[in-house]
């Protein structure tokens, strides 16, 4: 089958603060599609979801960032969420962390403003990208191609803008990570290291 993730891990990069919707509805998916899926986060035992400007859900964390191997998981998913990312990015194991999927040309799927993380591990530069309108000028400046678009995939990472493009978001999504290793992928990001 096309899209089947059976033995495919994925992990779930958050910190307090993540749009709730963009964590719990991807999370679903990946699931449906056979993944098995880990929250990685520096929060302790539990993170704090956000529904837009109102505080979420809490959730249990599978594996604290100190703890998660990045070399364990075949893809990573970033929510986005105000707080959160801009939070990941002062971190910089969570940093590294997302920087490894890119070195070892696994894919990588963010939405809203999870392409903020990226930014900081310096991955977006030559790429097609998405994101909420706020990150346009942010990304653009760090070297992206940026455009308004419901989703965009690019060597093996796939952007949204906002929550209403979660379904498509999913889709490219799953077929991308049931692609897997991405050379280009690779690639680009051995060339903006140089």
């Amino acid at each position: 089958m096309k899209n089947d993730l059976t033995g495919k891990r994925v992990a779930i990069l958050v910190a307090d603060g993540f749009e709730q919707v963009e964590l719990t509805k991807p999370k679903k998916a990946l699931e449906k599609a056979g993944a098995e899926t880990d929250i990685v986060s520096p929060s302790g035992d539990k993170v704090q979801g956000w529904e837009h400007d109102e505080m979420g859900d809490e959730f249990e964390v599978d594996v604290p960032l100190n703890e998660a191997k990045a070399s364990d998981y075949d893809a990573l998913l970033l929510p986005g969420g105000v707080m959160n990312p801009d939070t990941l990015r002062t971190i910089p194991a969570a940093v590294e962390f997302a920087k490894h999927f890119f070195e070892e040309g696994k894919p990588v799927a963010a939405i809203c403003h999870g392409p903020q993380l990226l930014i900081e591990a310096g991955v977006v530069k030559g790429r097609k990208m998405t994101s909420f309108p706020s990150l346009k000028t942010d990304l653009k400046n760090a070297g992206a191609d940026w455009v308004d678009e419901v989703v965009v995939c690019d060597q093996g990472l796939v952007t949204s803008r906002k929550p209403d493009d979660i379904p498509q978001f999913n889709e490219k999504m799953i077929e991308e990570f049931a692609e897997g290793f991405h050379a280009a992928q690779q690639r680009a990001a051995a060339g903006s290291r140089s």
